[in-house]
């Protein structure tokens, strides 16, 4: 039990620490290029758009439409702080998600041991919850067409799994098969391919999204890094138990 709840206390500290990182890197990379976007959305609407993009982050990047489909005003944070209160939040909450599932894993396989080996988790998580996922479905600003949500939430899905498992046999593989298994995961959820929309056509401006393709990478990237680190950090002060650890696990 003791152990049970030192994993989630480390969860919850390691979490925090990273969605806070998050939230201010969000604030001077992401937020900028998503409000300014918005006002394109507003001007010239796209065609076929759908408000609910997956963004490829832990939170998502921007708030929801003004207006709903019937036209009603809706809610959403007014710009300023109060913006910056919800984005933290969320990604304090998503943090400690991915942290949760980051020790869970870690533990299976010995622990993390320092803040350097943490490091690398951090890196597999990226890869598994951002890099992989962002190849198909590279994050979108607001005003910008985007395919079935359904589909496109299954596809991401499929893809963080297949990345995970891919990247776990790669490190743990025995065997030659194992590590052909490992490969073939990575890659087949991009010869599957992720839904696209019948049309790219926006008034987004492309150099725009590419910036912000670029911001969100390297923030989630950041993020990661932060949360294996403070992971691995934080659990050398606790009393965690003596897991047994497996053979290839990263060192």
């Amino acid at each position: 039990m003791t152990i049970f709840r030192n994993a989630v206390f480390l969860a919850a500290l390691a979490g925090l620490v990273a969605g806070l990182a998050l939230a201010l890197l969000q604030t001077f990379t992401t937020v900028p290029l998503i409000l300014q976007a918005e006002t394109y959305e507003t001007s010239a609407p796209a065609p076929a758009a759908d408000h609910s993009h997956a963004a490829g982050t832990p939170a998502h990047d921007h708030a929801a439409p003004a207006e709903d489909a019937h036209g009603h005003d809706g809610w959403m944070p007014a710009d300023g702080f109060e913006r910056f209160a919800f984005t933290l939040g969320a990604n304090i909450v998503s943090g400690i998600g991915f942290a949760l599932l980051l020790v869970t894993l870690s533990e299976a396989s010995g622990g993390i041991a320092s803040w350097r080996q943490g490091l690398l988790w951090g890196l597999g998580g990226f890869a598994a919850f951002t890099l992989a996922p962002g190849l198909g479905l590279p994050p979108e600003l607001p005003g910008m067409p985007a395919a079935d949500l359904v589909a496109r939430q299954v596809w991401w899905l499929g893809a963080v799994v297949a990345t995970g498992a891919g990247l776990w046999l790669l490190a743990l593989a025995r065997s030659p098969l194992a590590s052909l298994a490992g490969v073939a995961l990575l890659v087949a959820p991009h010869l599957v391919g992720a839904p696209q929309p019948v049309s790219h056509e926006t008034a987004v401006p492309a150099g725009l999204h590419h910036d912000f393709v670029v911001a969100v990478t390297v923030t989630n990237l950041l993020f990661w890094l932060v949360l294996g680190a403070a992971a691995g950090a934080l659990r050398s002060r606790l009393d965690m138990g003596a897991a047994p650890r497996l053979e290839g696990r990263p060192a």
